[in-house]
């Protein structure tokens, strides 16, 4: 900050010596070095309040990112999303609860069964013709798939039955 040499020093020790005269100069200069160690100690006072505020608003600023990422830590919780959903899932209030109805709608007498009706002799014919053919009646689509099963078959039988 100053930049004094020696040589300036005993130019003001000098000019010191011959303006206050050397009875009064030891008290002078101790006032001086009183007057500096306040200054010195002032400064680093400053000095050491201005770092713990810098460190205090660093420290709130890693406190609010902390804060920040805690928050949404704890808004990304796999197990209470999970316990939430199975909770849901197994709640059977809806099911104890007997079902609401309106007022305002009529209600309709409950309709009686009917019985079916009596089998035909062409349905006992088809019936007769899929069950030569060994085949279901209405699931077309696995039959379809059970041909193209067929059709591939035989070369993995014959691979089996080589490796056995």
């Amino acid at each position: 900050m100053f930049d004094i040499g020696w040589s300036e020093l005993v130019l003001i020790g000098v000019v010191a010596l011959i303006a206050i005269g050397p009875k009064e100069l030891p008290g002078v200069l101790r006032m001086v070095g009183q007057w500096m160690g306040k200054a010195r100690k002032m400064a680093a006072e400053f000095q050491g309040q201005f770092q713990e505020a810098m460190r205090e608003a660093e420290m709130a600023d890693l406190k609010k990112s902390f804060d920040e990422v805690k928050e949404a830590a704890t808004g990304f919780n796999p197990l209470t999303s999970l316990q939430k959903d199975v909770s849901d899932a197994l709640r059977v209030d809806a099911l104890d609860k007997p079902a609401e109805t309106s007022t305002t709608t009529t209600v309709e007498p409950p309709t009686t069964p009917t019985t079916p009706e009596a089998p035909t002799p062409a349905t006992f014919m088809e019936a007769e013709a899929h069950a030569a053919a060994n085949e279901p009646l209405a699931i077309t689509r696995e039959v379809e798939q059970a041909q193209v099963a067929q059709d591939t078959a035989p070369s993995e039988a014959i691979k089996d039955a080589k490796a056995s």
